[in-house]
């Protein structure tokens, strides 16, 4: 990847104020706020700019993570093995009974039997890349569960947002799905820390960065509109099944773009109880990225800023 993809560290002040533009990007949250009004479903957005000017809508909600939270787990994970002086190529087994039947696991598609020693680097591509479930429980089982990965998160000064339930457990009982929540601004700030800081230990924080470019789900989200424009872009999904009322009880997307000039921005777009379809969902959020890559590209209102 170029090397104009990240700029140097920003001070982690600047990343966790609870900022204020009032007089900034007013065009921006105009447009974003009349795209997301009378809506069946309620959307959250937010967007840090270059490490330091930041916009949210709809941020005093929670909203359910679904698999956004495999990012948190990645940096908790890199933590974990960091501390014990575990490289990315340390063997992890896993067992049959680990792979449960009824849940998206291409992992367990790929080894059906079970009985395979994965290292961690290809374990971290399952949740990341493909958002494997249970590859995400596997990882949760060898790092203190997700209490352990809530910890984490909130020691490097995150704090709206809250992770308590793994990924089989909310296949149990889909009411827990709204257990792991976040604000929009805690999401971005998070990805904020993973490509503004150096808080993440190395090699993990660019192997993560990296998986996160090559991710193979929710294309018709946050990239979408990014595709052909030399723009580079990483990104979590989350999708969540629908709810007793019939709606989705969540679809997002969280992750960064770099713009060609080297200038980049976070982004979180959160849709909870979604009352349309799947397909009709995720394009609400390539929609949304669509608004923000436009503006952020227009460069008499870059000048602006």
């Amino acid at each position: 990847m170029p090397n104009r993809m990240f700029k140097p560290v920003i001070s982690l002040l600047l990343i966790l104020l609870p900022y204020s533009l009032v007089a900034r990007h007013t065009d921006l949250r105009k447009q974003l706020q009349q795209f997301v009004e009378g809506r069946d479903m309620l959307i959250g957005v937010a967007v840090i700019r270059n490490g330091v000017d930041t916009l949210t809508i709809n941020n005093n909600d929670r909203y359910p993570l679904m698999s956004v939270v495999k990012l948190h787990q990645a940096m908790a994970v890199a933590h974990h093995f960091d501390r014990e002086n575990l490289p990315l190529d340390t063997k992890i087994y896993i067992s049959k009974k680990e792979l449960h039947p009824d849940t998206y696991s291409p992992l367990r598609d790929k080894y059906p039997q079970g009985g395979v020693y994965l290292s961690l680097a290809e374990l971290l591509t399952f949740t990341l890349q493909w958002s494997d479930n249970n590859a995400c429980d596997v990882l949760f089982r060898h790092t203190g569960g997700p209490a352990a990965t809530d910890r984490y998160v909130r020691s490097l000064g995150i704090s709206d947002f809250a992770i308590k339930v793994t990924e089989d457990e909310m296949h149990k009982d889909l009411k827990t799905c709204y257990d792991n929540w976040s604000t929009p601004l805690a999401a971005a700030q998070t990805v904020e820390l993973l490509v503004g800081t150096d808080l993440i230990p190395s090699p993990f924080r660019e192997f993560i960065r990296q998986t996160l470019v090559s991710c193979e789900t929710g294309k018709d989200r946050l990239p979408r509109p990014l595709l052909g424009t030399n723009a580079i872009v990483g990104h979590k999904t989350g999708t969540g099944d629908r709810n007793t009322d019939g709606k989705i009880i969540g679809v997002n997307d969280v992750g960064f773009v770099v713009l060609p000039d080297g200038s980049r921005y976070t982004i979180a777009v959160f849709i909870r109880d979604s009352g349309e379809s799947l397909q009709t969902t995720s394009q609400i959020i390539g929609d949304i990225s669509q608004i923000v890559h436009t503006y952020f590209s227009n460069e008499k209102q870059y000048n602006t800023l």
